[in-house]
């Protein structure tokens, strides 16, 4: 018989991943992965805006990660070893406005950036009337484009590479047009010294012929009641929208090497390119780059310049920093083995003492075993009443103390003799009223009984009981207090 696997049975989901990641592509594996998340207290538009980011960096990404309160950045570099993410966004909140920050796990660099204006994906979309939005989209990395980052300075190589390492390289000779859906642009302005950044949907559409053709190449055949031949429905436009008729010209026409997924987009001829923006929209400026994860040395701010001497200055109090809390630690790690050792000492000497205990006990009993039969003989003399038997006494060998008592049955109070039943525990038994002058009661009533020949049982047949008001109660039944049935 096959024995129970014993622990937690797995979900479908968990059974799922586990063979995602067995089956998973070595390119794939070597991409880069990327955390979006929001450190303290950043309100709804800003968690809003990561979602949205975790969105244009799908599929590489975590688009469900769930942050705690608790949850400190060790904990997020922890995992992000096992897990192969290579990069991480944090957004933050402050008084003075959002900041936006990408570093490289697990050991650096930063770079810190301030969010001077942003808009959210549904913003974006609100402003179109055709929106280019579907879940097949999602589904590959986006393509990357920088514009106008090719400047000296170290701060711009740096950011550059940052950029083009989040996202994963382009193979041209093995590249399928098919999964280019999306584009990502990182574009500088050198007069406001900003970085803008876009996310646009990508759509082929072949040109070529007419706008009528062309419609119905790409949707249903339309509703051609109002013409009398079909050359007046594509001469005259085929009564395109505004939206629908977009100019092409050469800035967006390409000869296509493959075939692309869409009616007329075949390969070797000519289609445009149009590009829609799907959100979000933000506009960064940046301000520091860190040489490691949110510390260390300022390689780069843009605000703040130090000399040489400053410099110097505070690489000592770094590292006098360094060596405080490394020999902090190592005091802290001598007192945990100090307690530790203190405890297994305590643990040992009770140990000793239990075991001194028991053979001196041992010992009392080897020396006098009469004194422990004497006081079995007590114990049983005490509960039972009776002398036991001489055989039964040499069987026990176990010592109990004497005058303990056993509560293993409870014993019944007696009842007391001067409360009657029907006074006690009967609801409906009315208590008579004080005597006093001109007022009914139990004692001097003429036809009546005394209440001390009803609490003896004395009453025999009806009797009767004297109410308030003078209302007459009588108690039919056998003798007894308060006995058989009432009537009024």
């Amino acid at each position: 018989m096959a024995r129970k696997k014993s622990g937690k049975r797995k979900g479908k989901a968990a059974k799922q991943a586990k063979q995602n990641a067995e089956y998973e592509r070595e390119d794939l594996k070597k991409a880069p992965h990327t955390f979006v998340i929001a450190r303290g207290k950043v309100g709804n538009n800003v968690g809003q805006l990561v979602k949205d980011m975790r969105r244009v960096m799908e599929p590489f990404t975590a688009s469900n990660l769930k942050v705690r309160k608790k949850n400190v950045l060790k904990d997020f570099v922890a995992v992000a070893g096992p897990l192969g993410v290579t990069h991480l966004v944090i957004f933050t909140k402050t008084d003075k406005g959002v900041n936006m920050k990408f570093s490289r796990l697990p050991r650096g660099p930063t770079l810190s950036f301030k969010v001077d204006s942003y808009a959210l994906c549904k913003d974006v979309l609100s402003t179109l009337k055709r929106q280019q939005t579907y879940a097949s989209q999602f589904q590959h990395s986006p393509l990357l484009v920088l514009n106008n980052l090719a400047r000296e300075g170290m701060h711009f190589k740096l950011m550059s590479t940052m950029f083009q390492n989040m996202f994963p390289s382009i193979n041209i000779h093995r590249l399928k047009l098919n999964t280019i859906k999306r584009c990502v642009l990182f574009t500088y302005d050198p007069d406001t010294n900003m970085v803008d950044f876009r996310h646009y949907n990508i759509k082929v559409v072949p040109i070529g012929m007419s706008r009528g053709v062309k419609k119905l190449l790409q949707s249903k055949v339309p509703n051609l009641k109002k013409y009398e031949d079909v050359s007046e429905y594509i001469l005259g436009g085929g009564n395109l929208s505004e939206s629908e008729a977009e100019p092409d010209g050469d800035q967006n026409e390409v000869d296509l090497p493959q075939q692309v997924a869409g009616r007329g987009n075949e390969a070797s001829q000519k289609s445009a390119i149009r590009l829609t923006e799907i959100g979000p929209r933000l506009r960064l400026q940046l301000v520091k780059i860190e040489e490691g994860l949110c510390e260390g040395d300022v390689i780069f701010h843009q605000f703040v310049t130090k000399s040489a001497k400053e410099i110097e200055e505070l690489k000592e109090r770094r590292e006098e920093k360094k060596m405080i809390k490394a020999q902090r630690k190592a005091e802290q790690d001598a007192n945990i083995k100090k307690k530790e050792q203190l405890k297994e000492e305590n643990k040992q000497r009770s140990l000793a003492g239990i075991k001194r205990k028991q053979k001196d006990n041992t010992a009392v009993n080897e020396e006098n075993p009469e004194d422990s039969s004497d006081d079995d003989t007590k114990y049983y003399r005490q509960e039972v009443g009776e002398e036991p038997d001489a055989d039964l006494m040499l069987s026990r060998t176990s010592k109990r103390k004497p005058g303990r008592q056993d509560f293993s049955e409870k014993r019944k109070r007696p009842r007391s003799e001067s409360r009657p039943q029907g006074a006690h525990g009967n609801r409906n038994f009315k208590k008579p009223r004080r005597e006093g002058p001109g007022k009914p009661g139990f004692k001097g009533q003429k036809g009546g009984f005394k209440r001390k020949q009803f609490d003896e049982g004395k009453g025999t047949g009806e009797q009767k009981k004297f109410g308030p008001k003078g209302k007459v109660y009588r108690v039919k039944g056998t003798k007894g207090p308060m006995k058989g049935k009432r009537s009024r």
